[in-house]
């Protein structure tokens, strides 16, 4: 007489340890067929020059950044990717200070719009601020910076000017790159970017 040695099993204990299998099995499927682009979102994200708009902390007013490239094309609020150039940061005063963090608004008080170009075309950028909105009815000190990345950090130009009427656009600079990105020339030259301003200064 054969017997058969056994042990005892529950069928549910079977199929839960089974069913656990599976989804172990589909993880690693998952895995195995994640795109790996994805897993490289941030290399979009390159930075060849950053270009920072900026005015005190806390104001309402509104200043606008505008950029043209040297095939003449333009970024601002209106046309945020225009070319190698983008507008990462639209910042219209108070308006859009408060974030939600874990349910709770919070206040960034920070008041500056950020251009980046990200690839280099040779020729040359023109940079120009406009007075969009003056809600707290005074002269605003307006400070631009441009910023080379690569290879290292270096900022290449800085100047402050006050803005002192709605409507006011103002040339901050003009700058030539060549095929490398390395600068070749500065200058001031006015020359008006917006549909709807005034005379630039």
């Amino acid at each position: 007489m054969n017997r058969r040695r056994g042990y005892l099993t529950d069928p549910f204990t079977d199929l839960l340890f089974n069913a656990l299998l599976g989804f172990t099995m589909l993880f690693m499927v998952t895995i195995m067929f994640v795109n790996p682009l994805a897993r490289l979102g941030s290399a979009n994200l390159k930075a060849e020059y950053i270009i920072t708009l900026a005015w005190p902390h806390g104001l309402a007013d509104d200043i606008d950044i505008w950029v043209e490239d040297p095939h003449g094309e333009v970024v601002s609020y209106l046309q945020k990717d225009a070319g190698w150039l983008h507008l990462d940061r639209d910042d219209r005063g108070e308006i859009n200070d408060t974030i939600m963090v874990a349910g709770q608004q919070v206040v960034h008080p920070v008041n500056q719009e950020v251009v980046t170009i990200r690839g280099i075309i040779s020729g040359e950028y023109i940079v120009n601020a406009y007075f969009y909105e003056a809600r707290s009815q005074q002269p605003i000190e307006v400070s631009l910076t441009v910023d080379k990345v690569n290879p290292t950090l270096e900022t290449v130009f800085f100047d402050k000017i006050i803005m002192d009427r709605q409507d006011m656009e103002h040339t901050f600079v003009r700058f030539k790159l060549d095929g490398k990105g390395e600068l070749l020339d500065i200058n001031r030259l006015p020359k008006r970017l917006t549909p709807y301003a005034l005379e630039p200064s």
